[in-house]
């Protein structure tokens, strides 16, 4: 596998001109100018990323990483830690909300145990087996893992791609989590990188109450005051108070991006792994594509932070990738338009005087 800084060495800037002959082609679709919106905004993009006038987006691919998080101990989630491997059986059996809308835009999920913190029992040829560690350590009593393990984690994630992308091909990522403990892990990384108010990036994850929140403010002030992450160095804050899905989804967004594949960021934490990515290649910027606007508080400055704007708000926050699956769609809709729809001389339709 690459080391990190050959990836990021891979990564070129989108072809502007290559955009900007495609908004001419849109310009002179049998419709007035500019009146599809943001679905001619997504096309143009598409062929930018991809270096394609005529892009498909067949191979559509959902990366959903699951780890275990030390902090979970502290009691900032509404559930057990157990449920992540509980999940992780429900992805496998088809049974979990990214199975079903997965299935309703034609992508395939690939499940990926990033370090989840029991010995997973099955053979499921679905599943693919990156364990760092069994879950990360306590970041609120001293680093979350080791610099080495946060580069292994970003490597392993960029791993996956490239079987992903060597087997079937990617024409289109998706990412996204699952991991109890997570939104503590975001939220600190975007305290740590913006350096923004705790209070103002903490939201109630998996839907504590309001005593619960408090303690998780408390216990992401803690983590940030003894581990001391540096905001210039997105390793050093990734290994002190992140996640292994976390830095593994940032390894498939580097990974994606030196391969021109567009990648469709879904909530809060898939948000915080697009962010660590962007701070080692600020180029990659312009390969993501932001889905929705999740109910996670701190979703705003993240997006922000990584120059996005979400194309939809329906009030989500589940994860898994669910709001990228929907986004896929919609991305898909709009290359459509480019690829199929008639231009007013094909038509026989009279300009605009």
């Amino acid at each position: 596998m690459e080391r990190i800084e050959e990836i990021i060495k891979r990564i070129k800037p989108v072809d502007e001109r290559l955009m900007q002959e495609t908004q001419k082609k849109l310009d002179n679709l049998t419709k007035p100018i500019g009146s599809l919106g943001r679905l001619e905004e997504f096309a143009k993009r598409i062929v930018g990323i991809t270096g394609k006038n005529n892009p498909s987006l067949k191979e559509k691919v959902i990366f959903t990483f699951a780890a275990d998080h030390g902090v979970a101990e502290e009691g900032v989630s509404a559930y057990p830690a157990e449920v992540t491997a509980q999940m992780v059986y429900n992805f496998l059996s088809g049974g979990a909300g990214i199975n079903v809308l997965a299935r309703h835009v034609g992508a395939r999920l690939v499940v990926v145990d990033m370090g989840v913190k029991e010995k997973l029992k099955t053979q499921n040829s679905k599943l693919k087996i990156k364990k760092i560690n069994y879950g990360t350590r306590n970041m609120a009593k001293g680093p979350a893992m080791t610099k080495k393990e946060a580069i292994e984690s970003i490597l392993a994630g960029a791993e996956v791609f490239a079987e992903e992308f060597k087997k079937d091909g990617v024409d289109i990522a998706g990412i996204g989590d699952m991991g109890i403990g997570n939104t503590t892990a975001a939220s600190s990384i975007l305290a740590a990188i913006t350096k923004a108010k705790v209070k103002d990036v903490t939201g109630r994850g998996t839907g504590i109450d309001d005593e619960q929140l408090r303690n998780k403010v408390e216990v992401i002030k803690r983590a940030l005051r003894v581990n001391r992450p540096d905001p210039t160095d997105p390793i050093d804050v990734l290994a002190k108070v992140g996640g292994y899905e976390i830095g593994g989804l940032a390894g498939v967004v580097l990974l994606a991006a030196a391969n021109k594949v567009p990648v469709v960021i879904d909530g809060f934490i898939s948000t915080a792994s697009a962010l660590i990515a962007t701070q080692l290649a600020p180029l990659v910027r312009d390969y993501l594509f932001a889905s929705h606007k999740s109910v996670e508080i701190g979703h705003d400055i993240a997006l922000r932070e990584i120059g996005q704007r979400p194309m939809f708000d329906l009030k989500m926050r589940l994860g898994e990738g669910t709001g990228a699956a929907l986004a896929i769609n919609i991305i898909e809709a709009g290359v459509k338009i480019l690829n199929q729809m008639a231009s007013f001389k094909e038509a026989g339709v009279s300009e605009k005087i």
